[in-house]
């Protein structure tokens, strides 16, 4: 074990029975559980600068396992097995300690606290092992993307844009985020030399797209989405163009610069409410209607993720889920046999 930290750099950590009882006085002297908590807290808030109310909420969750371990018989750390560990999780969530029933974030930093103290424990070598390693905390429900109906996406693009620059420039920022299920981020950094409008024979243009960690991915950019940014590239940028310092940016402000993400908020929410569309939509709204809109279509969940420029499956699957939905809809009210 590394050396006890002084008097003074001690001082700020309180004792964690005092923590459990404001303004009470220990009636016993610390387990050695509490002592090992002690350390850990000062550990946290000397060595690792913890900032005193993160410090403090650590403190109060570590006081509330304590109090369970010593309910469960556990004098010392350790005496404390993964059993224990995993019944504190379940504690948090249902209240069984006699503590509040926590939340799934709330309970979910209160494990951290409790893997990092085992983590200390067993490097410092209060402990043989850590019965923590492999206790998680609990996840959130995964969140369905908000995708709108092919009838919505239709109805805003149709909303956005005039025959003016800045018209035509809305008309092709929302059919080309559609088109392609690029990233707002990845939109307005774009620039022109980053588009190729003449496409193949036997396909859509082509669009070179720079993702997270500046990894790129080439996209293909459909024949309502190369139409739009033709129309904007030859009647409506070089209006806008002339009004700025010359940039090679393809989306392009009222000024000349290069738009940015929060125009382009304001320009979906604008045709949105034009075409009437009472859901709360926004870019990121566009890249979830393009990729469950392909997988409806019966595309292969694994183009969709290099079409989406996702690093693993994983992330793109929860489209899946969406699509899922959609299914047991259209199955319940099609299939004789599906209700009874």
């Amino acid at each position: 074990m590394g050396p006890a930290p002084s008097a003074e750099a001690a001082a700020p950590v309180e004792a964690v029975p005092e923590a459990g009882a404001a303004g009470a006085a220990p009636s016993a002297a610390p387990s050695a559980i509490e002592r090992g908590i002690t350390d850990y807290l000062q550990h946290m808030g000397v060595e690792r600068g913890l900032a005193a109310n993160t410090l403090a909420a650590y403190r109060r969750d570590l006081a509330r396992y304590s109090r369970y371990l010593a309910a469960a018989g556990c004098g010392r750390p350790e005496e404390i097995t993964r059993r224990h560990v995993t019944g504190y999780v379940r504690a948090l969530s249902d209240g069984s300690d006699g503590g509040s029933a926590l939340g799934v974030r709330s309970a979910a930093r209160t494990v951290v606290a409790v893997r990092g103290l085992h983590k200390f424990w067993a490097l410092e070598g209060y402990t043989p092992a850590d019965p923590a390693s492999e206790v998680h905390p609990p996840m959130p429900g995964k969140r369905l993307p908000k995708a709108i109906s092919v009838d919505e996406v239709t109805r805003i693009l149709e909303a956005a844009g005039t025959d003016t620059a800045t018209g035509l420039r809305d008309r092709a920022l929302l059919e080309f985020l559609y088109s392609t299920g690029a990233r707002i981020s990845e939109a307005v950094g774009l620039d022109v030399d980053d588009i190729s409008l003449d496409a193949a024979e036997s396909g859509p243009a082509i669009v070179r797209l720079f993702g997270k960690g500046s990894k790129e991915r080439l996209v293909p950019l459909g024949s309502y989405g190369a139409r739009a940014l033709d129309a904007y590239l030859v009647r409506g940028r070089p209006l806008l163009a002339a009004k700025g310092k010359g940039t090679p940016a393809l989306f392009l402000n009222a000024r000349g610069g290069r738009i940015s993400r929060q125009s382009s908020w304001t320009i979906l929410k604008a045709a949105a409410d034009k075409a009437n569309i009472t859901k709360d939509v926004s870019p990121h709204t566009l890249r979830h209607s393009f990729a469950t809109h392909l997988l409806e279509g019966g595309a292969d969940v694994r183009a969709v993720q290099e079409l989406l420029g996702h690093a693993s499956v994983t992330t793109t699957q929860v489209y899946t889920l969406v699509t899922a939905d959609t299914l047991r809809e259209i199955y319940a009210a099609a299939h004789p046999r599906a209700l009874g």
